[in-house]
């Protein structure tokens, strides 16, 4: 069972469709992988749909019948059994680890990213870098490897993909939702078991704090698209 999910009011931001993108997507991995979080969504829509309707002064019998005809239509064609071509199958294969909210923008699996090694254990591959919006990226870090100490310039939302790692606040598993921010300061660890792969959504750029490993600071600030296309003099 996941330990750690979205709040209740990202959750509901999340339902009403006022979550920014970058982090929405975070929610919907997350989605993916937690039954209880999904069951909490199903609620909130319930609630806001109710809502909605207390808001339609023109609702005409027959518009009501054919929207009703329709949805219960939609649902008949989702409840088809599906079959599975063996090019699906081998597909599967690829996408292992790999949410489906994720799986357009890792269309070959996480062995055909562009990783780009910071150290000798933790590699990083951006996904999305729109200018002046948030870094959504992929961490991957080799078993018990620990990544450098380090504390955020803004929020970060971590949903590990793969694997597990703990720090001094708890263990996280595969489905965990982990928000941070500039209180945090730490120094995650992956368990000894596995790689951990992560998704992580930089609203701006982590700052290592490490007298080694500062020097990677610049090299987060200029692949972060919030902080300019130039490295600092």
């Amino acid at each position: 069972m996941l330990s750690c999910h979205p709040s209740l009011d990202i959750l509901t931001d999340y339902s009403s469709g006022t979550l920014p993108l970058a982090h929405a997507l975070g929610v919907s991995v997350h989605l993916d992988q937690c039954p209880h979080c999904r069951e909490q969504m199903r609620r909130l829509n319930n609630v806001g749909a109710e809502l909605f309707a207390e808001q339609i002064i023109d609702s005409r019998p027959e518009h009501m019948a054919s929207l009703k005809s329709n949805v219960l239509a939609a649902i008949a064609n989702s409840d088809q059994p599906v079959a599975h071509s063996k090019h699906e199958s081998e597909q599967e294969t690829v996408f292992q680890h790999i949410p489906r909210s994720l799986r357009r923008l890792i269309p070959k699996g996480f062995n055909e990213l562009n990783w780009m090694p910071l150290t000798p254990s933790f590699k990083l591959a951006t996904l999305s870098d729109e200018a002046g919006g948030p870094q959504i990226a992929l961490s991957r870090v080799k078993p018990g490897a620990r990544l450098p100490n380090h504390t955020h310039t803004g929020n970060e939302i971590t949903v590990v993909l793969k694997g597990a790692f703990s720090d001094d606040e708890g263990l996280y598993r595969e489905g965990d939702f982990i928000c941070r921010d500039h209180n945090h300061k730490h120094q995650p660890r992956v368990t000894k078991d596995a790689e951990c792969i992560c998704l992580i959504i930089l609203d701006s750029p982590i700052e290592f704090t490490g007298w080694l490993t500062r020097f990677l600071n610049p090299i987060m600030r200029y692949f972060h698209p919030n902080k300019g296309n130039a490295l600092p003099s």
